[in-house]
């Protein structure tokens, strides 16, 4: 049924906003557009768990927010959530690359053995897009560490391919490297200092933490707003429906994602209702989840009642 308000409305055009005072303190540096995304209880003295450096997300739409779209996004300081409206494997994947891509302390993806052969180095940099290889005892990510490989370590066209990884490796006496524990600051002076490309972290017992790269200094330099977790990689969302939520929640959890929002036009229902507390219920308050979209009270206090950790608003004519 069409419901019709009495309220005259009114456009931006009928606005005049009158200015006041500048003082001297009131210059661009001293502004701050941090925001809070997630719920909490200001009165009681709490903060919220999750800020952004600036207030921007972008849509949870397939045209708008991929991989590309939060890793942008997230470098300028907003959140991206990546849609939901395609396989769980394929949004999680794009959540882990999000989170692999930057930053800081980086879990190696791209590891081998020293027996292994070149043509296998040829073969897993064709595959991750990585031109730096770990080289562990076991291949693993946190295997002991034997060397670094990269791809500038061997012309593929005048070395035999089915010669020894350990033949070509830097081996790891050879290696700058930082012990686990080391501070970010700490590990960008070793690599401008000794003038290397990445530096490989590692524990007391010779094991494989992580790798820090130059490049990720300079994106940090250029990126001053840069938004990131504990570990310093990219915050990211993603977008779930009130369908699979119970398979797709898992999946995207595994890949770091940071935050979910309930994907619908109309976000007033029983629907969301239950996919908030079973998502609550099931994987804990720590997982934060927004609800919408809604357009006026009744709409936002039943999302917030029933627990969403923020709500969208705003629902277009030809939206639903």
């Amino acid at each position: 049924m069409a419901y019709f308000y009495d309220e005259p409305s009114h456009t931006f055009g009928e606005y005049l906003l009158i200015p006041g005072y500048t003082s001297a303190d009131c210059i661009p540096a001293n502004v701050s557009l941090r925001t809070p995304l997630v719920r909490y209880n200001k009165k009681a003295g709490e903060d919220s768990s999750l800020y952004m450096n600036i207030p921007m997300v972008s849509a949870v739409m397939q045209s708008v927010s991929d991989d590309k779209m939060a890793i942008a996004l997230a470098k300028e300081g907003g959140i991206s959530f990546i849609y939901g409206s395609q396989t769980i494997e394929d949004q999680a994947a794009m959540v882990a690359r999000v989170k692999a891509y930057k930053a800081g302390f980086v879990t190696s993806d791209s590891n081998i053995r020293p027996g292994q052969t070149l043509a296998d180095v040829v073969a897993l940099i064709a595959k991750t897009g990585h031109s730096t290889i770990a080289v562990t005892d076991d291949g693993s990510s946190h295997g002991k560490l034997e060397g670094i490989i990269t791809e500038r370590d061997f012309r593929v066209d005048h070395v035999p391919l089915d010669a020894k990884v350990s033949e070509y490796m830097t081996p790891f006496k050879d290696l700058i490297t930082g012990q686990d524990g080391i501070s970010l600051s700490d590990a960008n002076d070793l690599i401008w200092k000794y003038k290397v490309n990445q530096l490989p972290v590692i524990g007391k017992d010779g094991h494989l933490v992580s790798l820090v790269f130059r490049k990720d200094f300079d994106s940090a330099a250029v990126h001053p707003n840069e938004l990131h977790d504990s570990k310093h990689r990219y915050i990211v969302g993603a977008g779930i429906n009130t369908r699979d939520y119970m398979e797709r929640v898992p999946a995207l959890l595994k890949a770091g994602v940071d935050v979910l929002c309930l994907d619908s036009s109309e976000g007033y229902s029983e629907w969301q209702a239950r996919a908030l507390h079973d998502i609550h219920d099931t994987f804990g308050k720590d997982v934060k989840v927004g609800a919408g979209n809604v357009v006026d009270r009744d709409g936002f206090m039943f999302l917030a009642e029933n627990g969403a950790d923020f709500v969208k608003i705003g629902i277009g004519g030809g939206s639903i």
